[in-house]
Parts: structure tokens; C-alpha cells; sequence
């Protein structure tokens, strides 16, 4: 069982929702997210960041437009009540995903080894930073869900095919070409933060549950010797596999690899109700999970989530981060704005479709679920005296 259990949460957009008017609640009484996530048992922030997410114009592309400026602002006000800070690096302008690795704009014209300097450079200029604001990072990515690499086309690798459950046929030259080089431009960050001060260093995929895919990515890495402390999961139950799935490749990969194991991404719905009719989260969907779309059913799905990591053989299991659990349905705020949707090649409808997987309802009213930090850490607590009392 490890002692210091990771109970963080994702809220990168929480400055274009409070921009927006989007305001919390606890109890009726007005509060700032942070001292809700203090007061409710949280102890850690994740906050994206992006190299340049405005267009031509100048005009942001929103998903809350994580440049540093405004990632720095967020940690601040995370410290200030105490919690860590991870800082999650996608390396381009907009989002980072399995779907799209865009370079950023100004990187394009870069040969590989110019690439790979700029990668050094730039992580090391962004923890300059950080620790002259003195928020450092406890905690840091390198790449964000990096499943079918990052900085495309430069350390793009074979595509992951999710439901054939295994990555796609190529040539044994090209296949190792392509994670020499996605390995050289990872090895860039990782030293970068190295040389800046101690911090754990998370490499990231997706589909928690898909043993095969985190087995034959992470044998790469330990082909090259790639040094990093943390393997970081996303799990979203509606997609990515049951609880015994994720709860076998955790098991499996913390003791392949010698490693400490994260969910750094998840969430589930408390309603499938939509205010905007195009949520993601539908009551079909929740029928993958097997845990009923409400507030119950969000606090239980969370309950077994950490329950799952925490017994992860020799305490190696750290914990779970919650994506987006305060993005407010204000008017306005959008995951993307079109020239963000082309700069992407992700071209979709805009709004908010995660509103109801978040903590709040639609008003900004804190739900019952999120006690279930404390809950869980009440019953560890009861646990661990049982032990002792036995021993």
C-alpha cells in the first residue's frame, strides 16, 4: 500500500471558465477550486501545457489556451493550498493525442537534430521559468498519451490499432528507425528536466487496459534504456477496457518494468443528461462501465478505481489524476476553436462535451462524489491499523 496515495485532478481549463463566469460552490458557499479540491482531500494538480496556442491572428485557440503564462498562474494558485504540481508537456500548440502529434508552428522547419536541441531548450526554458515563479513541478510529463509517438511526422512510430488490439504491420528496419527516434527526442526532454532539479519523470500512453500495447511500447523503451520513474495510464471505463483489465496490466507492467504505475487520466459521468446534447458521456456508453450514470455511480466507479491501483504489488501503485472534473458548461468555452480544429486536422463540433463527467453540476454546485477522496482514505487508514492490530 503506498502511503502518499496520488489524488490529483486535470483543471487546465479553469481560467476560460472562470473568464467566462463560471463560478464553484461548496455547500451554497462561493469558493475557490483550489481550496474546494484542499478542503475534499485532493493533493495534486495537473496542468497542460502547449508551445504557442493562438493562430495567424493572434486569437487563442481555447481548450483553455495553456500557454506558460497561464499554466504558471494556475500552479501558483495550486501551491498556495498546498498541492503538487505535475506539468504535462504536449509539445505542440494544441492538443497532443494518439489522433494528432502536430509539431508546433514554429518548429517545422527543423532538421532531427535541430528538433531534438529544441526539445532540450525548450524544457529546460520552461523549468527555468517555473522555478523562478517557484512553482517547480514535482511531478512532469514528457509527452502527452505518446502511443503512436509525438512530434509528427519527425518521432511518429507504427499506429496502435485499438480494436485489433495490436499495432499495425511494418517493416522491422522502419520499426526500429521510428522508436530510435522517437527515443532520441524523449531522451531530449528527460534530460532537460534531469539537469533542471528532482522530479519524477511520467511517460504516458492510453487504453489503460491494453496489455499488449503498453508491453510492446515499453519494451522499446527498456531496449534503449530510457530513463524515467513513472509509467502514466489513461483509463476511461466507457473505453478502455473493465477494472480486471487495467487491474492485470498494472500488475503486469509495474513488475515487467520495475516501475511505478499512475492513472493520470480518467473520469466518468454523473448524469447522461447533456446541457449542450453532445456530451460524450451517454447512458449507452455507460453500459461499457457497468456503473449506473449518477452521482452514486461516479463515486463508486472512483472508489474501485483507486482501490485497484492502490493494490498494485509492493506499493507501486501511486494513484489516479481526474481529467477535467471542473470544465463548467459557461457559454463560450469550447474544446477548440476551427483554426485550432485545422492546425489539428481535428475538425469537430465546438462546445463543451464533458460537462456532465465533471465533479459540479451544470451551475457549478459541488457534488457528493467528490467525497470520495476522504472515504477512501478513512477506509485505508481503518485498514492499515487492522494490520498493525493483527501484527
Amino acid at each position: 500500500m503506498n502511503p502518499t496515495f496520488i489524488k490529483g485532478a486535470d483543471v487546465s481549463m479553469l481560467k476560460e471558465v472562470e473568464e467566462l463566469g463560471g463560478e464553484f460552490f461548496l455547500g451554497n458557499q462561493k469558493k475557490d477550486l483550489f481550496e474546494i479540491m484542499q478542503i475534499k482531500g485532493l493533493n495534486v494538480v495537473r496542468l497542460r501545457l502547449w508551445v504557442n496556442p493562438y493562430d495567424e491572428e493572434g486569437c487563442p485557440y481555447m481548450g483553455g489556451t495553456n500557454d506558460l503564462e497561464t499554466t504558471i498562474e494556475l500552479a501558483r494558485r495550486a501551491k498556495e493550498q498546498g498541492l503538487q504540481f505535475m506539468l504535462n508537456i504536449h509539445y505542440s500548440d494544441f492538443w497532443a493525442d494518439p489522433k494528432k502529434q502536430s509539431k508546433p508552428k514554429s518548429w517545422q522547419e527543423l532538421s532531427f537534430e535541430q528538433l531534438e536541441e529544441k526539445v532540450y531548450n525548450y524544457t529546460k526554458e520552461v523549468l527555468d521559468v517555473c522555478g523562478a515563479c517557484d512553482v517547480m513541478p514535482e511531478l512532469i510529463q514528457i509527452g502527452n498519451e505518446t502511443t503512436n509517438g509525438m512530434l509528427w511526422p519527425d518521432g511518429r512510430t507504427p499506429k496502435y490499432l485499438f480494436e485489433q488490439n495490436k499495432f499495425e504491420e511494418t517493416e522491422a528496419d522502419e520499426w526500429k528507425s521510428s522508436f530510435d527516434r522517437l527515443v532520441s527526442l524523449l531522451n531530449a526532454g528527460i534530460q532537460a528536466a534531469r539537469d533542471s532539479g528532482p522530479m519524477k519523470i511520467i511517460l504516458h500512453l492510453d487504453a489503460g487496459g491494453a496489455n499488449v500495447l503498453y508491453r510492446t511500447w515499453f519494451d522499446e523503451m527498456a531496449a534503449r534504456s530510457v530513463d524515467y520513474d513513472i509509467i502514466g495510464l489513461s483509463y476511461y471505463p466507457i473505453w478502455h477496457g473493465s477494472l480486471e483489465e487495467l487491474r492485470f496490466n498494472l500488475e503486469d507492467i509495474s513488475a515487467r518494468y520495475d516501475k511505478e504505475v499512475l492513472i493520470i487520466e480518467t473520469a466518468y459521468g454523473h448524469t447522461a443528461e447533456s446541457p449542450t446534447g453532445a456530451d460524450i458521456f451517454t447512458s449507452e456508453l455507460a453500459k461499457n462501465a457497468g456503473y449506473p450514470p449518477t452521482v452514486e455511480g461516479q463515486a463508486q466507479f472512483l472508489y474501485d478505481l483507486m482501490q485497484t491501483v492502490d493494490q498494485v504489488p509492493g506499493g507501486k501503485g501511486l494513484g489516479i489524476v481526474y481529467w477535467e472534473p471542473a470544465w463548467l458548461p459557461v457559454d463560450g468555452t469550447t474544446w477548440a476553436s476551427p483554426e485550432g480544429m485545422k492546425y489539428g486536422n481535428d475538425v469537430a463540433s465546438m462546445g463543451n462535451h464533458w460537462a456532465n463527467q465533471a465533479w459540479f453540476d451544470f451551475h457549478g454546485q459541488a457534488l457528493d462524489s467528490i467525497d470520495v477522496f476522504h472515504q477512501f482514505e478513512s477506509k485505508k487508514r481503518g485498514a492499515s491499523c487492522e494490520e498493525v492490530d493483527k501484527g
